[in-house]
């Protein structure tokens, strides 16, 4: 009976530390009697959890702090330490990979990036210097006293679910790649880290989510584009993933059925109009130009009010509120979330893309909010950091800091 007994009773111990760890997060520095009462625990039961936790290493003391309800004998401030576990973000991008380890105070660390072969090269010539990346990473948030404790991985493509094979990624040329085996032992000093793998898109909209300082709604779609144009669904704070894990692919709803051919095998897909290349084609901009000079070179024109850049950001964000209309009408959000290239080019995008919600959008009353990211193109990255070090807060029973939690 009592083997029985303590299964539930370290769930309910691991869910208690993870609940102490999340609200001395949200609220900063606090007593154990602020902590107590923000959770509806005792006293005595939040200073058990909390002399774990310091044990652990995950939280640390700082000094006298107001007491809980007003006057009083002062109690000692709790906050997340700044050593200790981290969170190894990785992302794979078409021509690009890039790697930050975040400490459990949501602060970035270190950060290494560099250019990859990823557009149709293979994998083992992306996935070998991404692992040398982490590897560089982990190290350097070792001098810094920080100790990682997993790796998530964005990438641009559909992964199964709860697996880390990328099952189909069209603007890399993959398909059926299983990151486990090239990556088990990045960043990893001695035991294996714990991996995620995520489609870029959810990961980007969950730093919107964690990120946003409040700005962004718990019931939102977002949708970012580079090369190509990912969407996530985020329902009451969580990621709508669907029975595959697959859902989100907005760059492959069809705009025009009977359009252009895309790589992922359809016609006339959201990626042919709205997508960077897309972009750029119709604004007269060579293919061939470093990727940061063809999007400046594209903002410019726009700004001085040329033509042909102004006609393909009209055109490409009529084609978004086309795709965006019937997520819409289906979902019914109260946001919409511009990532990525669109959050840049919002300016131009956002007239055609309105307009197209208004005359396609069934509802009466307000449109959902329209905003725009702040993170730019760091959301990816940012949100597979941050998934890693929840991986912590989550679960403190799981790190080990020289003793167990």
């Amino acid at each position: 009976m009592a083997a029985e007994a303590a299964g539930p009773q370290r769930e309910i111990r691991r869910r208690n530390l993870s609940r102490v760890l999340y609200t001395v997060a949200r609220q900063g520095p606090s007593s154990r009697a602020a902590v107590a009462a923000r959770l509806g625990l005792t006293r005595t039961a939040v200073s058990t959890l909390v002399d774990e936790l310091l044990r652990g290493g995950l939280l640390t003391e700082q000094g006298p702090a107001p007491a809980a309800g007003g006057p009083g004998r002062p109690g000692t401030a709790l906050a997340l330490t700044d050593s200790g576990p981290c969170g190894l973000g990785a992302e794979i991008g078409v021509d690009h990979l890039a790697v930050c380890a975040v400490d459990v105070q949501g602060n970035v660390r270190a950060r290494a990036k560099t250019d990859s072969p990823g557009r149709n090269g293979e994998p083992e010539a992306v996935l070998t210097p991404l692992r040398e990346l982490v590897d560089q990473v982990a190290a350097r948030a070792r001098g810094l006293g920080l100790a990682p404790a997993a790796l998530a991985v964005a990438v641009p493509g559909l992964v199964a679910r709860g697996t880390a094979t990328v099952v189909r990624a069209p603007n890399l040329g993959w398909r059926g790649v299983d990151l486990a085996p090239p990556l088990a032992e990045a960043g990893a000093e001695r035991d294996p880290l714990p991996l995620l793998v995520d489609n870029e898109a959810n990961l980007g909209a969950l730093a919107e989510l964690w990120l946003g300082g409040g700005r962004i709604p718990r019931d939102f779609v977002h949708v970012s584009a580079e090369v190509g144009i990912g969407a996530a669904v985020v329902l009451d704070g969580a990621l709508l993933r669907g029975h595959r894990g697959f859902a989100g692919e907005m760059g492959h709803l069809p705009v025009h059925p009977d359009g252009d051919r895309c790589a992922c095998g359809g016609r006339g897909c959201l990626e042919q109009y709205a997508a960077e290349p897309a972009l750029l084609r119709a604004a007269g901009i060579a293919a061939d130009r470093p990727r940061a000079d063809a999007l400046a070179a594209l903002r410019e024109n726009a700004a001085s009010g040329g033509v042909h850049a102004l006609g393909a950001l009209e055109a490409a964000g009529g084609a978004l509120g086309l795709a965006l209309a019937g997520t819409v009408n289906l979902l019914d959000p109260r946001a919409l979330v511009l990532g990525g290239v669109l959050a840049r080019f919002a300016p131009w995008l956002l007239p055609s893309l309105e307009r197209e919600l208004r005359g396609r959008t069934a509802a009466p009353g307000d449109l959902p909010e329209l905003l725009v990211s702040e993170l730019g193109a760091d959301g990816p990255l940012l949100g597979a950091a941050h998934t890693a070090v929840r991986v912590v807060l989550d679960d403190p029973l799981s790190y080990r800091a020289g003793a167990r939690v």
